[in-house]
């Protein structure tokens, strides 16, 4: 469906605020720049931003980006044959070699991730929004599985596929601070995910398994 001229410039408006938030954040820390400043910045009215924007955090985080169904709909968009952490690890995998935005891979990120980890509020929205996506996609795997209400393994399968997630971000974090480029970065992620899946055990790495004969049934847990 082709772009009308009233979408292309809200897209256009929403991404300007964004850059010159993030250019304001960055220059002088997230927490010394009002929402004000912001606005006149990006030569727009308070009421304006707000209209793109629900917080001063959602300029950091859009959800639409930092969505807490990320985990979730990777899930629900994997091959039949492919289980929930398999889909996760590749979809991983698939970002890194990219050098994909979503992974913090991308020019210039080295000091917006310095940014964020110096503002308290962004630290905490990062470790709910990773709550949250564990929590989402606990729930797609009981539904899918069909497990009993008192079994744990679906929580249990997610937390240890939110850990893995995490963990790539810690690294690439931790990395960016050392002062490593993006390609040096995701080489050394990559190498991380194998250890990962290597230490997995085979209940955690093959639950969840989509059905590969195109029925409608439960995912083999």
């Amino acid at each position: 469906m082709t772009e009308g001229l009233r979408e292309r410039k809200k897209r256009q408006t929403r991404q300007r605020i964004a850059e010159v938030a993030i250019g304001l954040f960055v220059e002088r820390g997230f927490d010394r720049v009002t929402i004000a400043e912001v606005a006149a910045a990006a030569e727009v009215s308070v009421n304006t931003l707000y209209n793109y924007y629900e917080s001063k955090e959602d300029l950091v985080l859009p959800p639409d980006q930092a969505s807490p169904q990320r985990l979730a709909d990777i899930v629900r968009a994997r091959r039949a044959g492919e289980s929930a952490a398999r889909a996760v690890l590749a979809h991983l995998r698939d970002e890194l070699r990219r050098r994909d935005r979503a992974v913090g891979l991308t020019a210039g990120f080295g000091r917006v991730f310095e940014m964020m980890r110096a503002a308290p509020t962004l630290t905490a929205r990062l470790e709910d929004l990773g709550r949250q996506m564990t929590d989402a996609l606990g729930v797609v795997l009981t539904e899918e599985t069909g497990a009993a209400a008192d079994d744990q393994t679906p929580r249990v399968v997610a937390s240890q596929i939110g850990w893995f997630h995490s963990l790539v971000y810690a690294e690439v974090g931790r990395r960016i601070v050392a002062g490593e480029g993006p390609d040096a970065i995701a080489e050394a992620v990559l190498e991380l995910l194998d250890l990962v899946e290597g230490t997995l055990s085979e209940t955690a790495l093959d639950y969840a398994t989509r059905p590969s004969d195109g029925s409608s049934g439960p995912a083999t847990a």
